[in-house]
């Protein structure tokens, strides 16, 4: 009787007749192996009669071998005050609304309950998306619906609903500019939202609330890909802008310029940590980018920026708060907006940095896989294994790029 893993259930073989293993560790929790290969997780427990019931947890690959431990804990935890966690459950099938079930994924996922990309737990940041989703438009359109009784027909019309903007808002507390909220429809958030109600049905099914999830198969708009990227003349109006602002907030300026010298998310940028650079080897190592620890090389240019910073730095984060010195510089986005304004921008995000310096190493002649691994893409083959140092071609294609991207801003004030 081994301890329950993603190993040992993964090694359960299936046979003739359906059986259960049970774990060693926690007695009453155990996975069921039917003869066509299906594996789930149940757990056994006695009511306070002494009646016999046997819970079904969720099915091996939609929870994970931790996910199914912890709720069969909670399951026995619950049957030693007297509760029968399945009368419980089906009760609370037949009336759990959404605006529920929204907010018990946000608790699970905030607990690390969810698991994300890569069989890693969601990250704060991934879940603060999620709830700004449900509380800006599933919740409002579809929060008092009972979750057994949703259709593919509701998530038909969510979706229109949310492309036609019928959730935009935007909202001034106390009539204030600052601190406002701006809620916006369209075909990307109706794709990106309805892709958060899919996970969060997902984890209904899962939790045995509903037998399928009602968004499978529904035709969600199609994102364009975004071509959108800054030509030389914008480029030179964008180095104008920022040499411009540069006296306002040297930590906006230097953040969005190293953006345009890696192809960094702005994120990463933001975040970033003196531990995370490395100066003699050129390259960052960042321990917590959208796809897990990434590595990225440092082009002169780039390296030469952060050496002028880090001569009269003594704090955490490469550009730091003004007030507080264990936190990053929290003025980014508005220092942004003014920039791109001045530039004579108004179809310009960070985004765009990212997919320019794509575009310059393209137009140099450099190959997509090339590029990707500058960039930290996912599949790129640039992972947390190389700690110290980089391919000496990935290291000179980011000289060239961020050279030329140099040149097209213009020289930089220092």
């Amino acid at each position: 009787m081994p301890k329950l893993t993603k190993t040992a259930v993964d090694k359960s073989e299936p046979k003739e007749k359906q059986y259960t293993v049970w774990c060693s560790d926690l007695k009453g929790f155990g996975v069921a192996i039917n003869p066509a290969g299906s594996k789930s997780y149940i757990v056994d427990y006695r009511t306070a009669d002494g009646a016999r019931r046997r819970m079904t947890i969720g099915r091996h690959g939609a929870i994970t071998a931790d996910e199914a431990r912890k709720i069969a804990i909670t399951t026995l935890g619950d049957t030693i005050r007297g509760d029968d966690p399945i009368l419980e459950r089906k009760t609370r099938r037949k009336s759990l609304a959404v605006a529920e079930l929204c907010n018990d994924y946000i608790t699970a996922a905030s607990k690390g309950l969810i698991i994300g990309r890569g069989g890693r737990p969601k990250k704060l940041s991934t879940v603060a998306t999620d709830k700004s989703a449900v509380d800006a438009h599933i919740i409002p359109l579809l929060g008092k619906k009972l979750v057994i009784d949703l259709t593919r027909a509701d998530i038909v019309k969510f979706i229109r609903d949310v492309t036609a903007g019928k959730t935009a808002k935007d909202i001034a507390p106390s009539g204030k500019l600052r601190g406002r909220i701006r809620i916006s429809g369209g075909a990307g958030i109706a794709t990106r939202t309805a892709a958060t109600l899919g996970a969060i049905l997902s984890y209904a099914v899962s939790e045995g609330a509903i037998e399928s999830n009602p968004t499978y198969g529904v035709k969600k708009p199609v994102i364009g890909r975004r071509e959108r990227r800054l030509r030389p003349e914008e480029y030179a109006a964008f180095g104008r802008a920022l040499r411009d602002a540069e006296a306002k907030a040297w930590q906006g300026a230097a953040a969005l310029r190293l953006a345009a010298l890696t192809g960094c998310r702005i994120g990463e940028i933001e975040n970033l940590k003196w531990s995370e650079v490395d100066l003699t080897n050129s390259l960052l190592t960042l321990e917590d980018s959208k796809t897990g620890k990434s590595v990225r090389p440092l082009g002169v240019p780039a390296a030469k920026l952060l050496k002028s910073l880090s001569r009269t730095s003594n704090y955490k984060f490469v550009f730091p708060s003004d007030r507080l010195e264990d936190r990053a510089y929290a003025g980014i986005k508005r220092y942004y907006r003014g920039i791109f304004k001045s530039a004579g921008f108004y179809d310009v995000t960070p985004h765009v940095l990212r997919h320019s310096f794509a575009s310059v190493g393209a137009d140099l002649g450099f190959s997509d896989s090339t590029i990707g691994a500058m960039l930290g893409h996912s599949g790129s083959g640039i992972t947390s294994r190389y700690t110290h140092r980089l391919d000496s071609v990935l290291i000179a294609a980011a000289d060239k790029i961020a050279e030329e991207i140099e040149r097209q801003m213009g020289t930089p004030t220092n």
